[in-house]
């Protein structure tokens, strides 16, 4: 794959897009021109709504910009990736008789921090990401570049109820472990062979209170530098690598 050739995928046109949101397909973001209100743009901005998919209006020089063709005003960008309801996702990885690893980012918003997470995680053999709908970067091309196109070879999993996914698992027998450097017990302490849940915070505040509260342990990653926190790319390579070793461990 030539990272240097992915752009990021749109249509253009009242038409196209109406039969992309009916046909059920992801969009990422619309761009809609300011002062545009006909009642078929107010449809398509209703149904983007709906499915939770962010409307930016903007001057129509920003959608020349993007195409020089007919776009009538409207522009949607698409998804890279294929969505996958979590609830779809655990049943196969027990089908193919695998320990689920699931990894749970809440609120990461810098699209470079997505890829490099979503790297490491396909080298470490984690089963699924969980992300949720709003309050996250978009998987666009940036993000397949930055995660050397790994993030098209992990399930994503997008939630529209974080808090709901997180009750599903629980309920599916995985453990919920919460990466905080609120807590005393050193991340190497988990057991990360059983059926598990990481959820990583966002970069500003950590993870929301009401997840902390779903968590069923904690991992803390030590420190002796004077540098308040990892970036949290590098946290959750820290957590993964020490699952995969524990992994490969319990195998051999």
């Amino acid at each position: 794959m030539n990272m240097e050739r992915i752009k990021d995928s749109f249509i253009f046109g009242v038409r196209p897009i109406e039969e992309a949101f009916n046909s059920g397909k992801e969009v990422d973001k619309l761009l809609v021109q300011k002062g545009l209100f006909s009642d078929t743009i107010k449809d398509i901005i209703s149904q983007a709504k709906d499915n939770d998919v962010y409307v930016q209006f903007v001057p129509i020089e920003k959608l020349n910009r993007v195409t020089r063709k007919n776009h009538q005003g409207i522009i949607a960008y698409m998804s890279m990736v294929e969505y996958q309801p979590i609830e779809n996702v655990l049943p196969m990885i027990y089908d193919k008789g695998e320990t689920p690893f699931i990894l749970i980012l809440d609120r990461i918003t810098d699209i470079r921090n997505i890829g490099a997470i979503a790297r490491t995680a396909e080298c470490t053999g984690v089963h699924a990401i969980l992300v949720p709908a709003q309050n996250s970067a978009k998987i666009n091309a940036e993000a397949v570049k930055s995660s050397a196109g790994a993030i098209l070879r992990v399930p994503i999993a997008r939630s529209f109820n974080l808090k709901d996914d997180i009750e599903f698992l629980k309920q599916s027998g995985l453990q919920i472990i919460g990466v905080s450097e609120k807590t005393e017990n050193n991340y190497a302490n988990n057991d990360y062979t059983l059926p598990t849940a990481v959820i990583m915070g966002s970069e500003d505040d950590g993870i929301s209170g009401e997840y902390l509260k779903l968590c069923d342990s904690f991992a803390k990653i030590p420190m002796v530098g004077e540098t308040a926190s990892l970036n949290v790319s590098v946290a959750t390579g820290v957590i993964l690598f020490e699952a995969l070793k524990q992994k490969l461990s319990s195998d051999n």
